[in-house]
């Protein structure tokens, strides 16, 4: 064809040439209907292939149809077959048939499901035996290296020296001195104020159910290891079963120091490295170490041989380990070292390494039903199993971090749910599980975003991250996974899929991750405030209508004169809300924020009156206790308000009180990210003193500064600050609160504070009105009555806020009395000395000495403080001076003149007596001696005649002084026998040297410096205190006793007046800082 072509062409082009245009190209019309034909040919190839394909599948279906139809078919037959020799109508067999039909369907599914994970098990398991195998090859090449070594170093005659320097950890049975370095101020007869949960119950740990804690002594510290009282059977093993003798003598005998093993005296003992360094049942010798490395300390983790993560180039999660931990006995509750090792899900420990070949000293199993719980002290922690309670104390923070992490692994595996822990965190914008996937790699991680960082944790209570997303200036993005081809997988566990929700996080300079979101709403959630924390909200349109408003006020700076301050969306519409104004991460919150907003509306909209007053109070708690509990929604709480409150007309009572919520709201918590810039904005431009509305927004800008600065409340706001911002407008009062300090002298003094004062602020305040000294220099705190109206007293800590203290002494008055006192009793808040220290006395003002009298003669009073009865009446006389001054002689004192009026001196005398007399001395006194009694006191007031209130009180305290327990707190106890005390009613009396044990008229039988505690708190109802004597005057071998008292429930609250003395003991009234 090309060879006719080209003389066609040829000829074409000349006869064009000749011809003229008219001729036509032949040649390019050919090339250009053989492209078509090509062209049509790959079309009718196509469709050749695509009608075979659907040949294919229409056979295929029909193949399948008829494999349907042989196998309905086959199943007539049978339900037929089945008819016919049932007997039975056919409506009613094929209704059963099918039913069991289901459920054989259903069995053999299951069994499928079970066989299925049984071989998954099996595989699991020889990748285990896999593993250690591996792990036992390693160990035998490296002895069979080490055995080399040494055969060649025999032959050649060769002296090698190796010397190992361990650090000898610190002994815990060595010198104990207690720590000056903190002060926790608790009460001795009641405990302190704790952190509450925000919901209340607190009556039931403080005022009903007083819960006693138990401390320990750790280098040289008192350290909280219980918040509840020991019981016996804790901490119980094989080991604590010996005589006390044996554990005197190893473990507080002065000779065995320094003879951990590691040490030279242990390597003298035939104690090797090998057994120190063991992992398994092969120790490997010391030897077949590089000398780079570091083997020390025999603190190390064994190679987990567990398949949990099945994946090789995940990070190894370990499930075993081992090393030295301190374990308190269950005899007598002192600290023992001992060698633990974690395996096969339960720990056994032994007295040391080389032990491991004998019987275990005890063990512990570990189930799902295991809790672990942090002690006060960075180093404690308890193990709760089904059985006991186990204290145990690692030797540095990392190591208790490393065993807490093993042992949630490995309850973790047990048990779906993470371990519960008491920690504390903080408070973060957006929390939850998700599922990280970075570099192909999946993880179920607990993620926290706190301002513009993203963590996420192994656990939800782990104090460390494993790692952490810097957000700023990152790309934020959502994942369209509906196109993809892949086959969903559920992942880790959490049972949503992940083609569900994804989002991508591209920090700058990093590769990205992805997080894998279970429901929509938590999705829109986390990329609303990853995108805000990004600062790329603006780009894209995420979160409400709302949010993307604020969003672009906050790119505009807040431009006054922008008409978005006018937006719809933003101001006030009489139309109630349909769905919430912020992004919330579930429905039940979403459902939560509406009910919100009607209670807020119920508050506006009805008149604040005098019968109303308590329905409003009960609204305000109610919505703002559940804005505390659920931290999502105090952002909805803000901005509903804020809505409310703009552009509202007209300007009538709803206004106001809408004003007056938002004033209650502001002391309690603020919102987070840019609605914090939002309110801050919206009051600034409703600011004005001129105007009620504008008042109320200049208090609300200060009571913002002021949250910020002392952090936000614990609890509902009272009744009394509720009260306060409804009846009168706070702006004019920097100080809108305000409440009586009562003395010990029947005086008080009123002290005005906000909504975030300190205890701290407020005794500041109060100090420099009644001219006192600091309460560290001067040893005073401020106390509480309880609301159960019992003898007790409760210590406040100077960084509790006095509304949250107020607010929870309410809840407890309401839930012990229902109705009773509410809206007439109020808290009683006491300012005297809790501990007396003989650095205080220098320094001391005339108002401290005059109080710390009256409070010492209340203890003379009560029977707590020795004197006899003519010095209790000298005593009484001298207090009585200071209270009336000179006394002007009575009448005499007569019997018939009882039923007569007594003139002013006589009732002047009987008061005096009544006051400052002991009470026992006066029990059984007849008319008689009571007249003699007036009379004498008569005397001895009359020769005070002429001395003032001052030189009186120096007196007085001058002879209080010289009892050696002066400044002393008594509690009355019985010992619980056994016990080397033998009365049978004793005083237990703590001061700044030790614990006294005084028999009842108050002599010294026995006292426990604060070095030889070494544990003391509650043991099921009673009093413990664990003490180390030394025996021989030489120092020699050292004892321990371990002494139960029986005492009043709330008495044995003496644990938290221990802690706080012995912590406190002062070397200069600089020291005494509380905290």
């Amino acid at each position: 064809r090309c060879l006719h072509t080209h003389p066609l062409s040829l000829n074409s082009t000349h006869s064009g040439s000749v011809g003229g245009a008219g001729i036509v190209d032949w040649q390019k019309h050919c090339v250009a209907l053989e492209m078509q034909l090509l062209r049509f040919r790959l079309q009718a190839g196509k469709i050749r292939e695509l009608l075979a394909e659907k040949m294919q599948e229409l056979e295929q279906r029909v193949t399948e149809s008829d494999q349907r139809a042989e196998s309905a078919e086959k199943q007539v037959h049978v339900m037929e077959e089945k008819l016919k020799s049932a007997n039975i109508q056919p409506s009613e067999s094929e209704n059963s048939l099918y039913r069991r039909y289901q459920e054989l369907t259903n069995q053999v599914q299951e069994k499928d499901a079970v066989i299925k994970r049984l071989e998954m098990q099996l595989e699991k398991q020889i990748l285990v035996r896999a593993q250690e195998a591996k792990i036992i090859e390693e160990k035998a090449a490296k002895i069979k290296d080490w055995v080399t070594f040494k055969l060649r170093e025999v032959s050649s005659n060769t002296v090698c020296s190796i010397f190992v320097t361990i650090l000898d950890l610190h002994s815990y049975n060595d010198h104990l001195a207690f720590s000056l370095d903190h002060i926790h101020l608790m009460f001795s007869a009641g405990s302190s104020l704790p952190q509450y949960p925000s919901t209340g119950p607190f009556t039931h740990l403080i005022y009903k159910n007083i819960s006693v804690p138990v401390y320990t002594t750790l280098k040289g510290k008192a350290t909280q290891i219980s918040s509840v009282p020991l019981h016996d059977d804790d901490s119980g093993s094989e080991d604590d079963s010996g005589s006390l003798a044996s554990l005197r003598t190893s473990t507080l005998g002065p000779d065995r120091k320094g003879s951990t093993p590691g040490s030279p005296r242990a390597v003298k003992r035939g104690v090797s490295m090998s057994s120190i360094s063991s992992e398994s049942d092969y120790a490997i010798p010391p030897d077949a170490y590089s000398l780079d490395s570091d083997y020390s300390e025999p603190e190390h983790k064994v190679q987990r041989t567990s398949s949990y993560s099945c994946e090789s180039l995940r990070e190894p999660e370990m499930l075993e380990k081992s090393g030295y931990l301190l374990k308190m006995g269950s005899q007598v509750k002192a600290w023992k070292r001992r060698w633990f090792i974690l395996r096969n899900g339960e720990i056994l420990y032994y007295k040391s390494p080389s032990d491991v070949i004998r019987k275990p000293q005890g063990q512990m199993e570990l189930n799902s039903s295991c809790r672990i719980v942090r002690g006060e002290g960075a180093q404690t922690f308890q193990l709760i199993t089904e059985k006991k309670t186990f204290y145990l104390t690692a030797d540095s923070p990392n190591i208790l971090e490393e065993w807490i992490r093993v042992l949630q692994n490995i309850l973790k595996v047990q048990a779906s749910s993470p371990v519960p822990m008491e920690t504390t965190a903080a408070k973060p914008t957006v929390r939850g599980w998700l599922t990280k996937v970075k570099h192909g790699h999946s993880k179920l991680v607990w993620c926290s975003l706190v301002s513009k960082v993203f963590y996420y944790y192994r656990n939800q209570d782990d104090k460390l991250p494993l790692g952490q997303l810097r957000m700023r200036e990152a790309a934020v993005e959502e994942v369209d996974r509906s196109c993809d081809s892949d086959e969903d997988y559920e992942a880790s566990g959490r049972g949503f899929l992940s083609s569900h929700c994804t989002l991508v996080v591209h920090p700058r300079e990093q590769s990205p991750t992805y997080l894998l979101i279970g429901t929509k709403q938590e999705k829109d959630t986390w990329l609303y405030h990853l995108a805000v924390a990004a600062g790329s909200s603006a780009s894209f349109k995420v979160g409400t209508e709302y949010e993307q408003l604020v969003g672009n006020l906050l790119d505009l700076e807040g431009d006054p004169d922008s008409a978005l301050w006018r937006r719809e969306a933003l101001c006030f519409c009489k139309d109630g809300l349909r769905s919430p104004l912020t992004t919330l991460p579930s429905e039940a919150l979403q459902t939560e924020a509406l009910k919100l907003f009607k209670s807020c509306q119920l508050f506006i909209n009805v008149l604040v009156e005098s019968p109303s007053i308590d329905y409003h109070t009960s609204l305000a708690q109610n919505a703002l206790q559940v804005c505390l509990t659920h931290s999502e929604l105090q952002n909805e709480m803000y901005c509903q308000l804020i809505k409310q409150t703009n552009r509202r007309t007209p300007h009538n009572y709803s206004l106001t009180q809408c004003w007056q919520l938002l004033s209650v709201c502001v002391a309690l918590f603020l919102p987070q990210q840019h609605f914090l810039w939002y309110l801050r904005q919206y009051l600034q431009r409703h600011a004005d003193p001129r105007s009620e509305v504008g008042k109320y927004a200049v208090y609300c800008q200060r009571s913002v500064e002021r949250t910020l600065q002392n952090g936000e409340r614990e609890a509902k706001p009272s009744r009394m600050e509720i009260l306060s911002i409804l009846l009168r407008n706070p702006y004019h009062h920097s100080l809108p609160f305000s409440i009586p300090v009562h003395f010990m002298n029947n005086t008080y003094q009123v002290v005005g504070f906000d909504g975030s004062t300190t205890v701290d602020e407020f005794l500041s305040t109060l100090t420099q009105r009644v001219g006192m000294r600091k309460p560290h220099l001067s040893g005073f705190a401020l106390f509480t009555d309880d609301p159960s109206g019992k003898d007790l007293e409760h210590c406040l800590q100077p960084s509790v806020k006095i509304c949250d203290v107020i607010s929870k002494w309410e809840q407890a008055l309401k839930e012990l009395h229902p109705g009773k006192y509410e809206g007439t009793r109020i808290v009683r808040l006491t300012y005297k000395s809790r501990l007396c220290f003989r650095a205080q006395a220098k320094g001391e003002t005339d108002r401290e000495r005059l109080l710390l009298a009256y409070q010492v003669n209340d203890e003379v009073h009560q029977g707590h403080f020795p004197v006899n009865k003519e010095l209790a009446l000298e005593v009484a006389a001298l207090m009585a001076q200071v209270e009336n001054g000179d006394l002007d002689r009575p009448a005499p004192f007569s019997p018939s003149s009882s039923s007569c009026p007594q003139p002013k001196a006589q009732q002047i005398l009987v008061q005096a007596l009544e006051r400052f007399y002991p009470k026992r001395y006066k029990q059984d006194c007849t008319m008689d001696q009571f007249r003699d009694l007036s009379e004498r006191l008569a005397t001895k007031w009359s020769v005070l005649r002429g001395r003032s209130a001052s030189e009186c009180v120096r007196i007085y305290l001058t002879v209080a002084r010289k009892w050696p327990l002066f400044g002393a707190k008594l509690f009355s106890a019985k010992p619980i026998p056994p016990s080397s005390v033998e009365q049978s009613q004793i005083w237990l009396a703590v001061n700044e040297d030790g614990l006294c044990v005084l028999d009842y008229t108050m002599h010294l039988l026995v006292m426990y410096s604060y070095q030889s505690v070494i544990t003391f708190g509650g043991c099921r109802d009673d009093l413990m205190v664990v003490v180390s004597q030394t025996k021989e005057q030489g120092g020699g071998k050292k004892s321990v006793e371990k002494l139960v008292f029986a005492m009043a429930k709330p008495k044995v609250k003496l644990p938290s007046r221990l802690y706080f003395v012995s912590m406190a003991k002062p070397k200069s009234p600089l020291l005494l800082n509380p905290r």
